[in-house]
Parts: C-alpha cells; structure tokens; sequence
C-alpha cells in the first residue's frame, strides 16, 4: 500500500468473472505520513482509506468484468461500516462482488478481513465511463500488471 498515493490495493489475489467476483491483498505499511497526524502516537488507517481499498478492489473486478473498457468512478457509498481498528503493518484481504449493474453504473459489495475477521464493510456505486483517452487505459493496464491482475481470464470473462 501506499497511502500518500492512493494506491491502496497491493496485488489482486483472485479474480472470477462467473461469480463476479474478486479477492485482493492490501498490506498497511508499517510507516506512512499518514499515521503521523491518525493519530500521534496511536497511528490508525483512516476509515476513509479503508472505504478507498475496497472501492479499488471493487473498480478492479468492474475492469475484469467490462473487460477493461470502460473506467468506474467511485459515486457513493451505502451501509459502510467499521468494524475495528487497523494499525500499521497489517496485512488485509479485500473482498469485493458485482450486485447489480447497467448502462453506465455498477453497484458492489465490499468487505475487508484481517485474519480472516471482518473489519470493514460497504456497498458501492460506481458510474462507468469509457475511458477519456487511450493514455489513461494504457495506464491503467499497467497499474493492474504492477497488481499482478490476471488479464489471461479476460479472455473468457
């Protein structure tokens, strides 16, 4: 992870488009100026930043399933919750799964684990938007090799 980027995903861990769903790592760094001011000396990850891993794990199964044609746009969330704290070096599973979609929108329900507990949950929308340019679709491929997706099962997606 890291934070002060907003790349909160590590790796995508599995992804099957006929469940519709995805699994991904999202390892909290030990050390991030985040912690610094969340909070001086008890450093948590920020709810909001859990809320952004799980939209991310959810975008990334909305680009396997649309077969990396169109981009999703994080619109709003439902029935978040926070079910505990997360400090700093601590591995996190985000799992996330399509429940509902169509022209143009997608709707997920994401949950993230640690040590197989539930920490954090929410169902999110998302607009879906063909990409603006085909420099942001390059990039975007490459941000999901660097996450190791498996582009091969596009092919059967």
């Amino acid at each position: 992870m890291r934070l002060e980027y907003f790349q909160m995903i590590t790796r995508v861990v599995s992804f099957d488009a006929q469940a519709r769903t995805l699994t991904a790592a999202a390892d909290v760094p030990a050390e991030s100026p985040v912690f610094e001011g969340h909070f001086p000396g008890y450093p948590l990850l920020p709810g909001v930043l859990m809320i952004e891993a799980m939209a991310q794990a959810s975008g990334w199964l909305i680009l396997g399933l649309n077969g990396l044609t169109a981009m999703p746009f994080l619109v709003g969330t439902n029935s978040t919750k926070m079910r505990d704290f997360v400090q700093p070096s601590t591995p996190l599973v985000v799992h996330a799964e399509m429940i509902g979609d169509g022209s143009g929108y997608a709707v997920t329900k994401a949950f993230i684990t640690r040590e197989g507990k539930k920490v954090a949950e929410a169902e999110i929308k998302f607009a879906v938007k063909t990409f603006p340019d085909p420099k942001f679709a390059s990039m975007i491929r490459e941000w999901g090799e660097r996450l190791q997706f498996p582009f091969e099962k596009l092919e059967t997606a």
